[in-house]
């Protein structure tokens, strides 16, 4: 069975995805923490992640894996894990960056089908539902409003030290989501068949129960 949440930073899907995996015993696989993991390693390696041909040029030599670790999914890239980083507030834009070039997101989806091959999972990121898997059993799309995503996702800063005024993270949020609604390759689409929940007024519980009832019934 494969399960997939799409749509944009702070709807929700992260964190249903990983409730909704653990109430049903099947694997969780965070898309959007490869593209986190690609857009840091780019950096780390003073490549701008909007050089194509040098993005081009790493992606030849990149090795990515995941695995859990206590119950949370871990990315290395050519052995280095760089789970702890990918986090940061700024890693987001590059993540959207990177995962402009079309040769990025093939190399990285091959590896999400494949898992979705192996095993019953959910997966949650941007083009789940429309491109990587098209043909999963249920698919959803979250969303809600640029404010309400904007304060969760102050909240999630403030609690990993991080302190970014209210209005520079709507905008940033905006941004990508302009960014990842107009790409040309695997834009962030409602996709088809999708269960559409705007998460705004709901709560995490409420937000789960909905899923769950739809898969499980």
């Amino acid at each position: 069975m494969n399960i997939t949440l799409d749509g944009p930073g702070g709807s929700g899907k992260s964190t249903i995805a990983k409730l909704v995996a653990k109430k049903m015993g099947i694997s969780y696989l965070d898309t959007g923490a490869m593209y986190r993991a690609m857009g840091y390693y780019a950096l780390s390696k003073g490549i701008a992640v909007d050089d194509e041909k040098a993005v081009l040029e790493m992606i030849k030599n990149v090795e990515m894996k995941l695995w859990q670790e206590n119950g949370v999914q871990q990315v290395s890239v050519n052995g280095i894990n760089v789970t702890p980083y990918i986090r940061e507030h700024e890693i987001s834009m590059a993540a959207s960056t990177i995962s402009k070039i079309p040769a990025v997101r093939i190399k990285l989806v091959e590896l999400q089908r494949k898992i979705a091959s192996d095993c019953d999972c959910i997966m949650d990121g941007r083009d789940c539902g429309s491109f990587v898997l098209p043909q999963a059993d249920y698919k959803f799309y979250l969303t809600a409003s640029s404010d309400v995503r904007a304060q969760r996702r102050q909240k999630e800063l403030v609690e990993k030290g991080q302190i970014l005024d209210f209005e520079t993270i709507k905008a940033d949020i905006e941004a990508r989501d302009k960014q990842d609604m107009t790409r040309e390759f695997a834009p962030l689409v409602i996709p088809e068949g999708a269960t559409v929940i705007d998460t705004s007024d709901m709560t995490i519980d409420q937000v789960c129960s909905v899923v769950m009832n739809a898969v499980c019934r």
